[in-house]
């Protein structure tokens, strides 16, 4: 007869649940993989897999009991391991997004605006489109593989133990999405200089034809001056967002290194 005692059962939960913990907060935040529309399930169970794959590779203390208080430090220390992965690789798609609502606003298509499922709030067209290309460039890239590498990665720069993280790990984040929002300023240049130049010379054109009626004629020159903009840069979005992905894949790596001490 095969028996267990309550110590090895406790071992065992643990081994599984601190991981679980860390995953599935990485699941939930992240982009692609933490989109409203995929069901609760599905990522519980992707979740549950991933862990039934890394966790007899981890060496997680035997003493450490999910129920006592250091157990529930540890498992928050998880969650917020993962939300901050998470939040790292999301910041990417963000800084696209922010780069084609400042272009929608110069076009004229504020107004225009979609329902964004990911975020579960209303973003531009521009922004919608721009997000879309992100993502399916993300994917295209095994971008999603690469993540999930980074995540198993960090149980052995960042182990499940009873410790206090460092603060070195949250400021290099903050500097991370100092660095993305200019980037997104960066994206959005060309279409903003493009759209610039049109509107000093509608301006110009007002100035030497006040019979001309601008606002019948300068909202489709500058969304067709945005538009030829646009599809000037698109080719060169994706070199450009698999150098973003490589870098929050590198800032994910060094979080969790300095977050572990290292």
């Amino acid at each position: 007869m095969i028996s267990f005692t309550s110590a090895q059962l406790l071992a065992w939960f643990a081994a599984f649940i601190f991981p679980l913990a860390r995953i599935l907060a990485l699941i939930a935040s992240a982009p692609v993989l933490g989109n409203r529309q995929i069901p609760v399930r599905i990522k519980v169970g992707l979740a549950v897999a991933i862990t039934m794959i890394v966790a007899p590779t981890l060496d997680i203390p035997t003493d450490l009991d999910p129920a006592s208080a250091q157990g529930v430090l540890v498992l928050i220390q998880q969650i917020v391991a993962g939300l901050t992965m998470g939040f790292a690789m999301r910041l990417v798609f963000t800084a696209v997004e922010m780069a084609g609502d400042l272009a929608g606003m110069q076009m004229g298509l504020g107004f225009a605006t979609f329902y964004d499922p990911q975020n579960a709030t209303y973003l531009p067209v521009i922004a919608q489109f721009l997000g879309i290309i992100a993502a399916l460039t993300f994917l295209a890239m095994d971008g999603h593989l690469y993540m999930l590498a980074a995540l198993v990665e960090s149980f052995h720069s960042f182990p499940i133990a009873v410790g206090t993280p460092s603060a070195g790990a949250f400021r290099t984040l903050v500097e991370w999405g100092g660095a993305m929002f200019s980037h997104a300023l960066q994206l959005s240049l060309p279409l903003i200089g493009a759209l610039l130049i049109t509107n000093l010379a509608l301006g110009i054109l007002t100035r030497s034809a006040p019979q001309l009626n601008i606002f019948a004629v300068g909202f489709p020159v500058t969304l067709a001056v945005g538009f030829i903009a646009l599809m000037l840069v698109l080719p060169f979005l994706a070199p450009l967002l698999g150098t973003f992905v490589r870098e929050g894949l590198d800032v994910i790596a060094r979080v969790m290194q300095q977050a572990g001490g290292r």
